[in-house]
């Protein structure tokens, strides 16, 4: 299988999906926050058997619950997430939802912690969920600049910067599918790991060649020929990972689906990039170094 330079349509295709997800959010169609960021309550019941909940529902519009969700886990146990509700209001809130299902429920019982989340608290979330990813680019950066060449470490660390908007995209595209909560952090962090570790692979294998194969062939083509010795071992690590992960979606329930998504869509955008477009954007930058020097060069003979 031959390997060509495709980084250009790549990177248009990108940058299309990322300006269609600036868009719905622009358009009030954004990421689906969960309370994690946005404050809100979680109440978790063992309904005491076979429950409908068109029930739930129907006692949450009574009480004229603004923005909620129901979860069901199991057979018998429910999660509700209420958005907009105050820490002082808790309390009158859970007496209420527990008074309207009493009759159809009588051996309701609380089966997990009452949870409240204040919007500070996400916004402290957010914060460090944004210095925890700047922190580890300007880690790598630095790793892979002393490794490898500062031209690596760039390229590396604008396929980081890659995956993480993609993510961050496909969490606007599938807002109806799933909601961010902090395991999006979680599976974010993990990407960023994955992604670099991909990356790495393949700059090493392009460090060898460039030191084996003639000075004067061009940098795309040392970067074709890395990526396709490269192609055996990671489809064979994605494909692994990522049937581990699509199983752990389809059979989990909703809060390992929360994980799961972001990861599925993390792994394809990591191995996208670091085989279609961070090696041809280090070859972009070499090429350019090289005529640099050569520039530098002819104008010393000039002179």
């Amino acid at each position: 299988m031959t390997v060509k330079n495709h980084s250009k349509t790549c990177l248009i295709i990108s940058a299309c999906i990322m300006a269609l997800a600036v868009i719905l959010s622009l358009c009030g169609l954004g990421i689906n926050y969960g309370i994690d960021f946005t404050g809100g309550l979680s109440l978790q019941y063992d309904m005491g058997g076979e429950f409908n909940q068109a029930d739930i529902n129907a006692a949450l519009n009574e009480m004229n619950v603004g923005s909620y969700t129901v979860t069901e886990q199991g057979t018998s146990e429910v999660i509700v997430r209420v958005k907009e509700v105050s820490e002082e209001g808790v309390q009158g809130l859970q007496a209420a939802f527990e008074a309207a299902l009493a009759e159809k429920y009588p051996n309701m019982t609380q089966s997990g912690d009452v949870s409240y989340v204040g919007p500070v608290a996400g916004q402290t979330l957010l914060y460090n969920a944004f210095m925890s990813v700047l922190i580890a680019s300007v880690l790598m950066l630095a790793y892979i600049a002393i490794r490898f060449d500062l031209n690596s470490g760039i390229a590396a660390v604008l396929g980081l910067v890659h995956d993480v908007l993609m993510m961050l995209s496909f969490m606007v595209l599938l807002r109806s599918a799933v909601q961010m909560n902090s395991s999006f952090i979680a599976a974010m962090l993990t990407i960023v790991g994955y992604s670099i570790n991909n990356t790495i692979v393949i700059f090493d294998r392009i460090r060898e060649n460039a030191k084996k194969l003639s000075p004067d062939m061009p940098r795309v083509d040392v970067v074709n020929r890395s990526v396709q010795e490269c192609l055996g071992r990671t489809i064979n690590t994605t494909l692994t990972t990522l049937i581990i992960i699509v199983l752990l979606y389809i059979l989990g329930v909703d809060s390992i689906r929360e994980f799961a998504l972001p990861i599925i869509v993390g792994l394809l955008s990591g191995v996208y990039s670091a085989n279609m477009i961070n090696g041809y954007v280090w070859a972009a930058l070499e090429e350019l170094r090289i005529a640099h020097k050569s520039q530098k060069k002819l104008k010393a003979k000039k002179a």
